[in-house]
């Protein structure tokens, strides 16, 4: 029995070609909308990259490239097909591309809503390269010299006072890391060499963090060197004036950031596929509705159309017959050639 059968006469017929016409040009822009949304997160991406420690954040940026050329594709198609579908001598050229041409939309309804959930899932991936990359990051601050780095310097600076935060995890991922370069030490002074030689690794650490870090809606002029020296500064209790300096860490401002993003283009990823499959299950309708005209030459007369031929338990368990006999054919035919070869010359 036919699943969620509707009846169709030639004036319901005509208003359902109409309508999924007008649908599908509708679904054209947004075919484009999703494709600007790509090449925008694929910016914001590159504009960052050297603080992403590797290229899987670029998956769902292609993606969303990828849906929305599809989209515009299948779509004018699709709207070509139901403009076609009002004239009989015009809609029979299509008639036996209709089927596959619906396969191919629900395949691409299914991808369309990974996209969607991938968007939404993102985070996970992105806060750990966050986290590598930011941290590769403020190694590479001091290495203004060197080819290749002597740009992360800037880099680190810009995203810091941008979004307004400071290190990897807080502003004390900077003790960690000497982020002043060898070349602006005085290797004679006491302090230079007994600092270094306290470090296992030969490096020069402090309690101190770059200019980028210092939060200008404090309103005492910033302290970015002997953070934890409280003798060091008038006034100054390390523990009580961490506020002169911007709190948050870099890699939770910049997920934050990524993370609203990606969102909001999820809920219009899912808005976009519920409007794909509208239309998908229209274009059902509108090709069982003119296949199952009972008198082609009478336009006036009845026709039925409807979602599944069957009920979804037999329509599934005739696609997994389909598949069997599918896998039936192919291995016969590899059997086959396996026997038309010639035995080896003795």
């Amino acid at each position: 029995m036919a699943l969620m059968k509707v009846k169709f006469d030639q004036k319901k017929r005509v208003k359902l070609a109409q309508g999924l016409w007008l649908m599908n040009w509708l679904s054209v822009l947004t075919g484009i909308i999703l494709f600007s949304l790509g090449i925008f997160l694929k910016i914001e991406l590159k504009k960052r990259s050297e603080v992403m420690n590797n290229s899987e954040s670029h998956f769902v940026p292609n993606s969303l490239i990828g849906v929305g050329v599809l989209a515009c594709i299948f779509n004018a198609l699709g709207g070509k097909i139901c403009y076609d579908a009002l004239d009989p001598a015009k809609y029979s050229k299509w008639k036996p591309w209709l089927k596959p041409f619906l396969i191919i939309c629900v395949l691409f309804n299914i991808f369309l809503f990974l996209v969607s959930l991938f968007c939404f899932l993102m985070r996970g991936s992105l806060e750990n390269t966050l986290a590598h990359g930011l941290k590769n990051g403020m190694k590479y601050y001091r290495d203004t010299d060197t080819p290749g780095r002597c740009f992360m310097k800037k880099t680190i600076d810009m995203l810091q006072i941008e979004f307004r935060c400071c290190g990897n995890n807080g502003f004390r991922d900077w003790f960690e890391v000497q982020w002043i370069s060898n070349r602006y030490l005085d290797f004679a002074s006491k302090e230079v060499k007994d600092r270094i030689k306290s470090n296992v690794d030969g490096r020069y650490l402090v309690d101190g963090v770059p200019f980028s870090c210092c939060n200008p809606n404090s309103p005492r002029p910033c302290i970015q060197t002997q953070l934890t020296n409280n003798s060091a500064h008038y006034s100054y209790d390390y523990q009580t004036e961490e506020l002169n300096l911007w709190i948050r860490g870099c890699r939770e401002a910049l997920l934050h950031y990524y993370s609203s993003m990606m969102n909001t283009m999820g809920a219009i990823v899912l808005l976009v596929w519920l409007f794909e499959v509208t239309i998908t299950v229209g274009l059902r309708y509108l090709h069982t509705a003119l296949e199952s005209v009972t008198n082609p030459e009478d336009p006036e007369c009845e026709s039925e159309g409807w979602l599944l031929e069957k009920s979804v338990l037999e329509t599934w368990k005739s696609i997994l017959e389909s598949l069997k006999k599918l896998g039936k054919g192919s291995q016969v035919e590899a059997a086959s050639d396996e026997g038309g070869q010639a035995p080896p010359a003795s």
